[in-house]
């Protein structure tokens, strides 16, 4: 695996993007990042993985520095995945060309967008800035973050003529949805978060033969039964992420802060 950390080595490492695959992320690499790297290991012939964690997308400071990195072991996971190029930037070098900021239309603020201020704002500006660099037509992103992937995929899919790949979400058998952030809970918030998984799902399932179902109140039930803070709990479809008449596709999203982190799903 060639380590490439900044643009003229990537430039000189990858002459011809026509079938290759890219991986963005932020580090902390997980199963979920691993099934990203196999599937587009399995449709091209080489596999990019970017490794930056952004902090323009973070709303706190603190919520920057205490990100979970551990680069030695992302590293190590990657060589034996067989990933063919690691690239690995510093901020300087993402940000010292100066480009157009993004800026969300009115109804794209919603769920996250909502909730934590400038945040796809700043996912936007820093995928924008990525993909100006990696020129792959082939970019796998994770399904669990669907707000984000649609839309890096309605925007800059759209900017930049590509493939932005939606991939499933990958759960433990507790049904906890992979994410970096889970490596900052404790047992016990891992065991209220598999409850709360389960009991998500549930709901889902319900509401494909009770249209009538009250999420007001097992919002309620939930916040009151796990002692979480949750930001939303909604309904919406796939297509436009609009709030669900049960007409199109549709899924079910949550954000929700257990003993000071905030976690995402989606079922």
């Amino acid at each position: 695996m060639k380590i490439l950390k900044n643009v003229f080595e990537l430039n000189k490492a990858v002459k011809n993007y026509k079938n290759v695959g890219f991986v963005p992320t932020m580090g902390g690499i997980h199963k979920g990042h691993e099934s990203l790297i196999k599937i587009s290991q399995k449709n091209n012939k080489e596999t990019i993985v970017s490794i930056f964690v952004n902090p323009t997308q973070f709303n706190q400071k603190k919520d920057f520095k205490n990100y979970p990195r551990n680069i030695k072991k992302d590293i190590s996971i990657l060589k034996k995945l067989k990933v063919n190029y690691l690239f690995l930037p510093e901020v300087n070098e993402i940000y010292k060309k100066k480009m157009k900021n993004f800026k969300l239309n009115k109804s794209d603020k919603i769920l996250c967008a909502k909730y934590r201020k400038g945040h796809f704002e700043g996912v936007l500006n820093v995928m924008n800035r990525l993909l100006s660099i990696v020129k792959s037509k082939n970019v796998y992103m994770g399904e669990k973050d669907f707000q984000q992937y649609m839309l890096i995929k309605r925007i800059l899919g759209k900017k930049y003529k590509i493939n932005i790949v939606g991939c499933p979400t990958i759960r433990e058998n507790n049904k906890i949805a992979l994410s970096t952030r889970n490596k900052l809970l404790n047992n016990s918030c891992i065991k209220k978060a598999s409850k709360i998984a389960i009991k998500l799902d549930k709901i889902k399932r319900l509401s494909q033969t009770n249209k009538l179902l009250d999420l007001s109140k097992s919002k309620y039930e939930l916040e009151n039964k796990f002692k979480i803070k949750i930001d939303y709990l909604e309904f919406r479809d796939e297509k436009k992420m609009k709030l669900d008449n049960f007409k199109f596709k549709y899924r079910l999203f949550i954000a929700y802060h257990i003993n000071g982190v905030r976690l995402i799903d989606n079922f």
